[in-house]
């Protein structure tokens, strides 16, 4: 994932009290942000035991972990866009020469701030108007919840003028803030030839705009959610508030808490050994047969996915552990970049993949069904690739390597074995409604944390507070960027733009077949542009009810869509997933770009595979 870096420029001032004020701030936020975690973690795990140990529900619990979720969310981003940890094409403004960089990535700051400023009083204007409405279970009012979004708002400005004042040449600051003003006086004083353009609007708004920010640098969800601001400002009559209302409804759905729990759940596996001990036992059966690492790689990805569900967490847990024996044995750098990549789309449906539970939440899919679903259509994809691996090491010399004694390889699997057994204790407990594909990640965090205690030992317990703040940062920047693509989706569909892309695609000659074709296309090319988890947010509720209405079923769907989007994400030049690879694996991407296109076309196999055989994704429901 690329994310916005904060702007390197020579220092404007030595202020010892703002630098100690900032950090003062930034650690209570981190504090914040830890507690939250925690307590998330403490109030799901309870309502799982006192359903089935005491046998009646927490009324309470669900209606206070959606409270402190929005607060979690809001949080984390603010310590997202403090660090520069949020979601950016940053692909082409990096390849610019270091003047035009430096001064796009001022531009980046100006641009979010400006977001800050214009939703920062609608915000509070939402928030005050929720404070009469009053939760059923708990009887508070729900202001305790959406007072997080303007106070967050709020935190980022002041973040961002402080990190203005100490880094940025104070000329440079004061011309983006007069070039942002001059745009925004521009923009209103055009706004009746905008109203006049009907909805030729959303060309000009949501693909100009939003192609000109994202290429620009500037992070995804500032581009979103300014896009939306500007539609409903300059394209319609209504008010800027029902932005707010938008982003505090897609921060706050309950079932995206399984987001920061499952990566909180990954952390801990690399924390505790688990991940290790299973790439150790992989490596001593396979490691002494031609290309034996590569398939190590695949088999390791398909196991770690079913347990981080986040493609980043996956690779920094996998790569480290196997690329340096893949080197000394002479495979070269490139392809293995090109490898992790192609086994990162691979994966994308291996649950709890954070895909999963996104499209699930958005199109109201079963997110129990999509977890069975995807694991057959990533298993055939990964044979694909070990097709490939299988002609490329087809002539490795093998002759220095020996086949460890079947003892050594039983003592692996057994020291392996309580890693290797939490994805299936996590996808049974789903599956026989022991717990929700959110309250299930409880379940791993304990196993994992009595793993780490009891049975590996290797649990460092310095490394659980960056851990939890970690899991607020990486949490925050995702769910703002569904946040914000939740306020697009709402404009477009305010605007009747999902009704006439119904209409047209419904009406494609061919049927679900052609239907099924064009989705895979135009998935690959978003989530190559967009990223996965906003492409699905946007346009998963258009066009799904399409798909069921050509009688395609809604799992086969989903796992068809998260497949192409997850080849887009890893597909070069704009699929910054391949771009991530590159930076765990520390790879030039160029090195790369040659060897990946052979796995690519093993993936797309493999896709039109799983499209053409619905059974791949359903048969086991």
């Amino acid at each position: 994932m690329a994310t916005s870096e904060n702007v390197s420029r020579p220092v404007i001032c030595t202020w010892p009290v703002l630098a100690k004020a900032e950090t003062g701030l930034v650690r209570l936020i981190e504090l914040i942000g830890a507690a939250l975690v925690v307590v998330e973690v403490l109030v799901l795990s309870a309502g799982v035991f006192a359903r089935y140990a005491w046998g009646e529900p927490l009324i309470w619990s669900d209606e206070l972990a959606s409270m402190l979720f929005l607060w979690l969310s809001i949080v984390g981003a603010v310590l997202a866009f403090h660090r520069g940890q949020h979601m950016r094409m940053g692909v082409i403004a990096d390849a610019m020469p270091p003047v035009v960089r430096a001064r796009l990535e001022v531009g980046a700051l100006v641009f979010c701030l400006s977001v800050c400023v214009l939703l920062l009083p609608k915000a509070t204007a939402y928030a005050l108007h929720e404070v009469p409405v009053v939760t059923p279970a708990m009887e508070v009012s729900v202001a305790w919840r959406s007072f997080g979004l303007p106070i967050g708002l709020g935190l980022m400005l002041i973040l961002g003028m402080t990190n203005a004042l100490q880094r940025i040449r104070l000329s440079d600051f004061l011309i983006g803030v007069l070039v942002a003003a001059c745009l925004i006086g521009l923009a209103i004083a055009a706004k009746p030839l905008i109203m006049a353009m009907g909805n030729w609007n959303l060309v000009l708004f949501f693909v100009v705009f939003i192609a000109l920010g994202v290429l620009s640098g500037v992070p995804i969800a500032f581009v979103f959610a300014l896009a939306a601001i500007s539609y409903v400002a300059l394209g319609t009559s209504r008010p800027i508030s029902v932005i707010a209302g938008r982003l505090d409804e897609g921060m706050s759905h309950l079932l995206l808490l399984a987001v920061p729990l499952f990566v909180l759940l990954g952390m801990l596996m690399e924390v505790t050994g688990m991940a290790k001990a299973m790439l150790n036992f992989l490596a001593s059966l396979l490691g002494h047969v031609r290309g034996g690492l590569c398939y190590v790689l695949v088999a390791a990805m398909y196991l770690v996915s079913g347990i981080s569900g986040s493609k980043t967490a996956d690779m920094a847990a996998v790569a480290p552990a196997l690329f340096p024996e893949m080197k000394a044995r002479g495979s070269k750098p490139g392809d293995l970049v090109a490898l992790l990549a192609a086994t990162g789309a691979q994966t994308e449906t291996i649950p709890p993949s954070l895909v999963l539970i996104t499209i699930g939440s958005v199109t109201s899919v079963s997110i129990s069904a999509l977890f069975i679903g995807g694991l057959l259509p990533a298993f055939v994809c990964g044979l694909m690739l070990c097709v490939v691996v299988w002609w490329r090491y087809r002539n490795e010399d093998m002759s220095g390597f020996r086949k460890p004694p079947a003892r050594e390889i039983f003592r692996t699997f057994l020291i392996a074995l309580p890693a290797l057994a939490l994805p299936f204790i996590i996808r049974t407990a789903v599956a026989e409604g022991v717990a929700t594909a959110t309250e299930v990640s409880t379940i791993g965090i304990a196993y994992s944390l009595l793993a780490g205690l009891l049975i590996y030992r290797r649990f460092d317990w310095k490394r659980v507070g960056p851990m939890l703040v970690e899991t607020a940062v990486l949490s925050g920047a995702i769910l703002f960027i569904i946040a914000a693509a939740t306020a697009v989706a709402w404009c477009l569909t305010q605007s009747g733009f999902s009704r006439g892309l119904v209409q047209t695609m419904a009406g494609l000659p061919g049927g679900a077949p052609i239907f099924m074709i064009v989705s895979i296309v135009a998935f690959i090319v978003l989530g190559s542009v967009l990223e996965g988890i906003p492409a699905v947010v946007l346009f998963a509720p258009l066009v799904f009810p399409i798909a069921k209405g050509l009688g395609i079923h809604d799992v086969h769907y989903s796992i068809v869509v998260i497949l192409a989007m997850g080849v887009g994400l890893f597909l070069p030049p704009f699929g910054v997933g391949y771009y991530a690879a590159c930076a765990i694996g520390r790879v030039n991407p160029v090195e790369g770009i040659k060897p990946l296109w052979g796995y690519m076309i093993a993936l797309l196999l493999g896709l039109a595979i799983v499209a053409a055989v619905p059974w791949i994704s359903i048969g086991f429901l």
